[in-house]
């Protein structure tokens, strides 16, 4: 395993060389190329003042410049501060203001969004990936252009296996989200561990709109850089951009989430592309139902290896291998080198028996080293001996296979039942009429809460309300029927396309 992030692509560059390691938008870069400019930004950041473990902000949709910027921070000795596209700027200002960052890489826009929120940061300087009529922002590519001695730069040697790569934000559901320390050690390691049970090679073209900003979609790029994958990105989700991609570009791995696989499966034409050259795909961020999961083996024509993460260890801690057994609606079983455990939740150092409902944890070196500037959030997280409370719902069987119930703070209980929203978005799910659902609770003064469900229904479908509750009747227990269904155009998802539960009341 290398011994930093910014060692990494210097190695993957001198072993790959001149093969393609990115698409996007028709253009292609080389190993070198990424290499090569990444060094340059490095150059410029230590120009700027950048010093040893000076934090740096990314805000952008994905692009190559994101790719490079990324290698860049890294490179300089620095700490890179992934940005989720979907802040508001006064949202990306707290974070870049909590993690003091000394400068901001991003889209135009982004920038531009930023200036009013400026005083409650400690930005030195902003560079855009476009053009700024702000004399005060800095232009990506004439920054890079003026790099002329690459050849005399190094990696400082300071940095380390423990040294802090990145700070990545939380969601924030309850009050401000916090920033996750995570080492280099950590990113290598899942790195290294997720090509391993996806046996990820130099042989694999994988497509990906997964936001690069995200645990997943970093995962996905790292893994490409250190393996000699070439890397299809596209800037945001689209169904039939993405089939054509996987046809023309003879890609061998799509990467996705829940809501992605839905509206592929939902796409009219999806049968009249070919897509066998696709040997595996992935799935992650969000439970599946298993009736969407078996859709998508048999009209893509292979297995799809369902995982599971979280920010605190920085990408994957579970999925399946690609050689070994199947259980479709298992996130599968630890990576190599990392312990999971299903714990009591108000007493989270005993631990369950095999089959039995409790609290997910996780230990190993891709865990967190804590949250920035929070140590009561790190201690309820984080115990001493290295264990970390995901906030997951789960239970393990005999083989060690994991299997998410649903989220701690999703859990309905009405009347005194624990009412698990995946699982009822399972059942749902297997409705031929249904494309996606999501379940959350609404309150009642008898009960407490009751389960409601909001419904896609397919294109062209006729679905009513009254149907689907028969549906379920025979499906669920009395208690877990949901007493309410709303049919809505589509859900609330975060950039990665995760549903957003909390947000269903909205509709």
């Amino acid at each position: 395993m290398q011994t930093s992030v910014g060692v990494l692509v210097a190695n993957a560059a001198r072993t790959f060389g001149d093969k393609t390691a990115l698409v996007f938008d028709s253009e292609s870069w080389s190993f070198n190329d990424i290499d090569r400019k990444s060094t340059q930004l490095a150059l410029q950041l230590r120009r700027m003042g950048v010093r040893l473990g000076d934090v740096v902000s990314l805000y952008s949709p994905n692009c190559p410049e994101w790719i490079i910027s990324y290698y860049g921070i890294m490179k300089a000795g620095a700490v890179a501060n992934p940005l989720n596209l979907m802040l508001t700027a006064s949202e990306a200002a707290f974070a870049i203001g909590d993690c003091k960052a000394v400068g901001v890489l991003g889209a135009s826009d982004k920038l531009e969004n930023l200036k009013e929120f400026l005083p409650q940061t400690e930005l030195r300087f902003r560079v855009t990936f476009g053009s700024s009529m702000d004399s005060e922002v800095v232009n990506f590519s004439e920054l890079l252009k003026s790099a002329v001695d690459v050849a005399d730069f190094s990696i400082a040697a300071e940095v380390t296996r423990q040294s802090v790569s990145t700070i990545a934000y939380t969601s924030g559901t309850t009050g401000h989200p916090k920033g996750a320390v995570l080492s280099h050690e950590s990113i290598l390691m899942n790195t290294a561990m997720t090509a391993t049970m996806h046996m990820r090679t130099p042989s694999d073209i994988v497509v990906s709109a997964l936001p690069l900003s995200h645990v997943y979609g970093n995962i996905v790029m790292n893994a490409a850089i250190a393996y000699g994958m070439t890397l299809v990105l596209h800037k945001s989700f689209d169904a039939m951009q993405v089939l054509y991609s996987i046809q023309v570009n003879r890609a061998t791995i799509f990467e996705g989430v829940p809501t992605m696989y839905a509206y592929l499966l939902d796409h009219p034409e999806i049968r009249s592309f070919d897509l066998s050259s696709l040997t595996r795909c992935t799935v992650g961020g969000q439970t599946m139902p298993e009736a969407k999961m078996r859709q998508v083996e048999e009209i893509f024509g292979c297995r799809l290896l369902e995982l599971w993460g979280m920010t605190e260890i920085g990408g994957l801690g579970a999925t399946h291998s690609l050689y070994g057994p199947s259980r479709l609606g298992s996130i599968g079983t630890s990576l190599p080198h990392v312990s999971m455990r299903v714990a009591n939740p108000d007493d989270p150092s005993s631990v369950l028996p095999a089959g039995e409902i409790g609290e997910l944890q996780v230990r190993g070196a891709i865990v967190m080293k804590g949250y920035l500037g929070r140590q009561e959030a790190t201690s309820e997280a984080l115990a001493e001996d290295g264990w970390l409370r995901t906030g997951d719902l789960a239970r393990m069987d005999n083989d060690n296979f994991v299997y998410i119930v649903d989220r701690l703070k999703d859990m309905i209980i009405t009347a005194g039942f624990n009412i698990y929203p995946a699982e009822l978005e399972r059942v749902i799910a297997e409705h031929p009429s249904v494309s996606m659902v999501a379940v959350g609770g609404i309150n009642d003064d008898l009960k407490g809460e009751l389960a409601k469900a909001y419904v896609v229904r397919r294109k062209g479908a006729a679905l009513s309300a009254e149907e689907l509750i028969e549906f379920c009747r025979s499906r669920l227990a009395a208690y877990k029927i949901p007493r309410a269904v709303q049919f809505v155009d589509d859900l609330p998802k975060t950039s990665s396309g995760k549903i957003m539960r909390r947000k269903l009341i909205e509709l």
